[in-house]
């Protein structure tokens, strides 16, 4: 067995046991383990730990709300009309090859769904049109619904997706209608269309842990060969684009690698928001092979994210690390936070300089972000109630009737996800977007404490650590700017939401 008798994996793991044993049994140990009983008996009457456990009046009352029923009813519309054709041709349909293959397609869509995000972390930028995600959305959606006319349970789970998803789709719809250039926001519409669908896909689409491993496998796959080719990218050496790096403070560093995407950053996002779960696969695995498939994801996916020398998404990965530790095992944060510090000094030294330039307002794209956050401002002077209108090249547009920044150019977009919201759907927008993200944290952080399920807990610490991972790059990258990294993005969302259906007690097939 190659993973288990690898002299190189033994020497890591003993040494990992050696730390936490060490610390466990430590001084410092003993007390942060007395320290953290009391925080916990202090937390669990705390205002932030009632709020987490706490639904809100809104949450409570949405399963059974009109809203839910019609919002639900809708979206199975579909569903309901594969049924009712069923129901009439009934002698046909069964007797048809052709229906039952494409009706077995169906009752598997989660593999389709994995296919598909596959797809889009392979496809050379220059190959990949926006439009192919949307098509691929709603065909496996398509799929869904045909392979539902004889399952009586499989539906979509819209009530899942909570009430303020609602909310925020109507603020995305009225963000539409109230564009200053209606032409302009139709294409980043289909975005947040395509998006809403992967949402609903894996939420209803994935039925039990083993579905949700085959999905979440699927897209860690396509995550390690981009890995693997940004990796050759960075061995055969890519050129240096000066606008993505100050070639003073970053003497020296070499250019950086952007795979199968267009830049650098949307390279290094993605992985922020999927090398996690390729750690929970990794962790869930029984056999040596999934095991050493997972560590190969994981060895690619770290070199690939330090060859892209994005200092932002190198901030995310870490916090969704802690993150994911803090939840399987606080006690190991330290000995984490310890291995971390020490492996500094074994860092390539175009890396460490790199890292030294976090924070440095010397550094050109640092101060150019402030430049852009300043003329962000000016314009939510103007619009903070309304917003322009849906997309970045609305926005484009009305950066370019306000002062130029001091080389003369205008932004394109606000180089940060929630003030990019809030220009663009106004501050009700913004609000309903920040509802989302808070009830999709807390349903997770809920769910993970009150399962048993280890391969789910894996999972769902995983995904809540990449979205906070992610959530922290929000605030310095717009990270939607690129619309694979958003699909992705609310993938993620989804999976969350999923662990939390299937810590419910959803693992039953339909």
């Amino acid at each position: 067995m190659i993973a288990e008798n690898s002299l190189i994996l033994r020497w890591f793991a003993r040494l990992w046991l050696a730390l936490a044993g060490a610390w466990g049994g430590s001084v410092c140990g003993r007390a942060l383990e007395v320290l953290g009983r009391t925080a916990r008996r202090w937390a669990g009457g705390s205002a932030l730990c009632r709020f987490v456990r706490r639904p809100g009046v809104l949450v409570r009352s949405w399963p059974g709300s009109l809203a839910c029923l019609v919002f639900t009813g809708i979206l199975n519309l579909p569903c309901a009309f594969a049924r009712w054709l069923y129901r009439v041709g009934k002698g046909v349909w069964d007797g048809s090859w052709c229906f039952r293959l494409v009706s077995a397609m169906g009752g598997a869509s989660y593999v389709f769904l994995g296919l598909l995000m596959l797809v889009m972390l392979v496809v050379p930028h220059d190959y990949w049109n926006n439009l192919y995600g949307l098509i691929g959305a709603a065909a496996v959606c398509a799929l869904f619904a045909v392979g539902s006319a004889n399952r009586s349970r499989m539906r979509v789970e819209g009530e899942r997706v909570g009430p303020y998803m609602l909310l925020y789709l109507i603020c995305i719809g009225g963000a539409l209608v109230n564009s200053l250039s209606t032409s302009l926001s139709m294409r980043f519409f289909a975005f947040h269309l395509t998006s809403f669908l992967l949402v609903l896909l894996v939420v209803s689409a994935v039925r039990t842990v083993d579905d949700l491993r085959v999905v979440l496998g699927l897209a860690v796959a396509g995550l390690a060969v981009a890995a693997l080719y940004g990796c050759y990218q960075g061995y055969v050496g890519v050129e240096i684009v000066a606008s993505q790096q100050d070639l003073e403070l970053n003497y020296g560093m070499p250019g950086r690698i952007y795979s199968f995407f267009d830049n650098p950053n949307n390279f290094a996002e993605l992985i922020v928001m999927l090398l996690p779960l390729d750690v929970a696969l990794l962790l869930g695995c029984k056999g040596w092979r999934g095991r050493f498939w997972s560590l190969v994801a994981l060895v690619l996916g770290v070199v690939a994210i330090g060859l892209t020398y994005g200092r932002a998404s190198w901030i995310g990965l870490v916090l969704a690390m802690v993150v994911f530790v803090a939840l399987e095992n606080w006690r190991l944060v330290p000995a984490m936070i310890l291995l971390g510090l020490c492996a500094i000094p074994f860092l390539p030294e175009t890396i460490y300089n790199r890292i030294l330039t976090i924070g440095n307002l010397s550094d050109s794209s640092t101060a150019y972000r402030f430049y852009i956050f300043d003329d962000t401002f000016t314009l939510l002077k103007d619009y903070w109630y309304r917003g322009v209108g849906l997309g970045s090249d609305v926005m484009k547009q009305v950066f370019m009737g306000y002062p130029s920044m001091p080389d003369g150019s205008f932004p394109i977009h606000t180089h940060n996800n929630y003030l990019q919201m809030w220009g663009e759907t106004g501050i009700v927008g913004l609000i309903t977007y920040l509802g989302v993200i808070l009830y999709g944290l807390k349903t997770g952080v809920k769910a993970f404490y009150r399962n048993t399920d280890r391969q789910v807990r894996h999972i769902l610490a995983a995904a809540i650590g990449a979205f906070c991972g992610i959530l922290v790059v929000s605030l310095a990258e717009y990270t939607w700017f690129y619309p694979r990294n958003m699909f992705t993005y609310w993938f993620l969302f989804g999976v969350i939401l999923t662990c939390a259906k299937l810590v419910r007690g959803g693992q039953k097939a339909a």
